[in-house]
């Protein structure tokens, strides 16, 4: 009496890794969006290489031009090629946005954490004054800090970071708020870890120590 061995392969489950990659790519429109962003960025840090006009270079018989073969989009009041003071002018858009989020995680994201796990008065107070921070408009608040810094390109992004600050306290605070009371937590408190380590190590939203200890 023969037995019939199993003629399908056993299927291994998807590593949870390319799950992120694995969404996107469902989705037609993210990729369309990802891919006229990641133009945009490689267009601005390939502006030294790029033949195209000096930004800064003037003439005053090219004042006011139509597009044309030599200048696609025109020039300005003084002769300026408006193509290439674009394609240069991405870079300070860039650095200027990234540098702005970086300051709002770097400042935003430790306050949020010491709000939401400690909570008490320490809550109080850091909830306060972040809700005194949002009852102001952004764009006022941007505005008065960077006339008060002075005019200059750091000091708008210190400007625009400190403005967005408020936001990334409140979004950390609600997510440590809700992961604080989940069992590995409490079993980390149990053996005797510190509050540092805890948040550092378990509740931290970027902490690799977390995302692994909630996969299934």
């Amino acid at each position: 009496m023969t037995t019939l061995q199993p003629t399908a392969g056993v299927v291994s489950p998807p590593k949870s890794g390319n799950r992120a990659w694995r969404k996107l790519k469902a989705n037609r429109s993210a990729l369309v969006g990802l891919c006229i962003i990641l133009f945009f960025v490689l267009l601005a840090l390939s502006a030294p290489l790029l033949p195209i006009a000096d930004p800064l270079a003037t003439s005053w018989t090219a004042i006011r031009k139509a597009p044309s073969a030599a200048h696609w989009m025109g020039t300005d009041d003084i002769g300026r090629d408006i193509l290439s003071r674009m394609i240069w002018g991405a870079q300070a858009s860039l650095m200027a946005g990234i540098f702005s989020v970086a300051i709002s995680i770097v400042i935003g994201v430790p306050f949020g954490l010491i709000a939401g796990y400690f909570g008490g008065w320490v809550d109080q107070v850091i909830s306060r004054i972040t809700e005194a921070c949002l009852a102001l408009p952004f764009l006022i608040m941007a505005i008065a800090l960077a006339a008060f810094l002075g005019p200059s390109l750091t000091n708008a992004m210190i400007a625009i970071g400190l403005s967005a600050m408020p936001v990334f306290v409140r979004l950390t605070r609600g997510q440590v708020l809700a992961v604080k009371t989940e069992d590995y937590v409490e079993g980390a408190r149990s053996i005797g870890l510190g509050h540092l380590d805890i948040m550092l190590r378990y509740i931290c939203p970027i902490s690799p120590r977390r995302s692994s200890s909630r996969r299934p």
